[in-house]
Order: C-alpha cells, then sequence, then structure tokens
C-alpha cells in the first residue's frame, strides 16, 4: 500500500503546519507531497485536485484541504485507515472535527463551518483510491468552488458499484473567517446546485443526505419585494402595501429563524437583520445565473 498526499492551496498560514506533520510525523511516509496553487478563482479546486491526482504515484491519494489541522500522528492513523481495505472500497473519509466556542452558542458562520463535521464525502481529508479516480475522470471541473464537486464525485463513484467508508482518522477543521456578509457571499453556491440537478436529477439533495433548500421561500420573498415595486411604480398602492407586508413577514421570519440558535448580541443580530434581507434576492440571482450557463453550454 502506497499513498501519495495532494493538497490544493491558496496559500494560507496553516500550509506549514501541514507540511511540518506530513514532513516530520510518525508513520509511513508518502510517495510524494503533492501541493498545487489553487488561487486561481477561475479553475476552482477541483481543477486543482485533479491536477494533483494526475501527477500522482501512489496507489491511494490522500486529499488534504490547506485550512485544515491533522494530528501529530496523522500517517500512523491514514495508514491504518487504509490497511486491509476491501478492492470494492473507493474510498475512505476522515471523521472531521469543528471546535465551537465552549462559552457561548455558536454565531450563524460557525454554526455554517460545523456543519462540516456531518458532511458526507467532503475532501478535507479524503483518501482515494487513484484507479478509481483514472475510471471516473476525477472531479468535474465545471464546479468553480469548493461547494458540491466532492459529493457529485462520490455519488459518480458510488454509481460504479465501490463503497466509501469512514475511517478512525481525526482531523480538526477550524471555524472559517468571516465577513459581515459571508453569508450573502455563499449564496453564490445556488449556481452549483443547479448544475447538480442537471447531473443527478430532482432528487440529488436527498442522495447527498442534504438537508431542503430555502430557494422556494427565497423565490416567495423576493417576488413580493418585486411586486411592492412594481405596484408602487404603477400607482397600485394597496397591492404595493399588501406584497411589501408579505415581503417583511417572510424576511422578519427568516431572520428570526437564523437569530434564534445563537449568542444574540447586538452585532449578531444586526447581522442577520441585514442579511436576511439580502440572501433571498441573491439567492434567486445565482440559482438563475446557473442555470443560464447550463442552457448557453448546451447550445
Amino acid at each position: 500500500m502506497s499513498y501519495s498526499v495532494v493538497i490544493p492551496t491558496v496559500g494560507r498560514d496553516a500550509l506549514n503546519d501541514l507540511l511540518d506533520v506530513l514532513n516530520n510525523g510518525p508513520g509511513p511516509e508518502p510517495v510524494e507531497v503533492i501541493v498545487v496553487d489553487d488561487s486561481d478563482t477561475r479553475r476552482g479546486p477541483a481543477a486543482a485536485r485533479n491536477a494533483g491526482w494526475r501527477a500522482a504515484r501512489g496507489d491511494w491519494v490522500a486529499f488534504v484541504d490547506d485550512d485544515v489541522v491533522l494530528p501529530p500522528d496523522w500517517k500512523v492513523q491514514l495508514a491504518k485507515d487504509l490497511e486491509g481495505l476491501e478492492d470494492d472500497v473507493a474510498a475512505t473519509q476522515a471523521k472531521i472535527v469543528v471546535p465551537l466556542p465552549a462559552d457561548r452558542p455558536p454565531t450563524d458562520a460557525e454554526r455554517g463551518t460545523a456543519g462540516l463535521a456531518d458532511a458526507l464525502w467532503i475532501t478535507a481529508d479524503m483518501a482515494y483510491r487513484r484507479s478509481v479516480l483514472h475510471r471516473t475522470g476525477g472531479f468535474d471541473e465545471r464546479f468553480p468552488r469548493a461547494y458540491r464537486e466532492d459529493a457529485e464525485l462520490a455519488l459518480r463513484v458510488q454509481d460504479l458499484g465501490y463503497r466509501i467508508v469512514r475511517g478512525a482518522r481525526v482531523t480538526t477543521h477550524p471555524v472559517k473567517p468571516a465577513t459581515f456578509f459571508t453569508s450573502v457571499q455563499q449564496q453564490r453556491g445556488n449556481a452549483d446546485d443547479a448544475l447538480m440537478r442537471h447531473l443527478l436529477g430532482p432528487g440529488w439533495r436527498t442522495r447527498i443526505g442534504g438537508r431542503r433548500g430555502r430557494l422556494h421561500e427565497h423565490a416567495l420573498t423576493t417576488g413580493a419585494a418585486l411586486a411592492a415595486v412594481l405596484c408602487g411604480l404603477t400607482g397600485h398602492r394597496r397591492a404595493a402595501l399588501a406584497s411589501a407586508a408579505v415581503w417583511a413577514g417572510l424576511t422578519a421570519r427568516f431572520a428570526a429563524q437564523r437569530i434564534a440558535p445563537g449568542p444574540r448580541d447586538a452585532r449578531e443580530i444586526t447581522q442577520m437583520v441585514v442579511t436576511s434581507a439580502v440572501i433571498p434576492p441573491a439567492a434567486c440571482w445565482h440559482r438563475l445565473r446557473g442555470e443560464l450557463r447550463l442552457r448557453r453550454a448546451s447550445r
């Protein structure tokens, strides 16, 4: 059993700590550690990982993101996870731990990162048989972000009759840095959801173990806002007020749902109120953009 390590990176500080574990930690040495520049946003991590595994020589390719923290004995743990796997096992996924504050409830952004702990098939720490990557062609490079590309590959792999198992190794994923509008920026993933539906059909979210999305609610909220504006411009005052009331009610409910589990301090409440008004139209716009991109590609 031999393995290579592939790390797509945008130059995060944690990369040096990863390399220190891989170079100096105990355990079987990898055939090589391949660090791939992932700073070109036009290509994305799917393309970076593909470039990495295609250059690899190990029987297994362990993909590790540059924002995780590996335990000092990670190589020992990985070797144990790979040892004795049956031929129909295509990949082994690490257990991901996300440290959260112990003295207060997590913020909306912290809860977002915490979801990685239960996510299926994420490549924060995932080892694939190189032969399976060759057979499938690897990651679909039409996914431009670190979002959905790992789940889509895993489904293709399993459709070929392979299994993906959870190993015993444990990798830490610190909470991602967040800005006031991070939750709005994350709505870009709706464009990738359009691609998932195109590739896998309407039941794709169930297949990846995901929760029902909010796009229908966001569309209703956005539609109410547009109706309020259009009715106001055309002089239909009562209709405009009714539509505005619907928009306000839906937005308030969305904000309340996001505020309730958090620390509920002034900054968090302000952020949730503002972004809850912006997220619905942003989500709808990015989904429309994804659908239009698919239509152009199919011509």
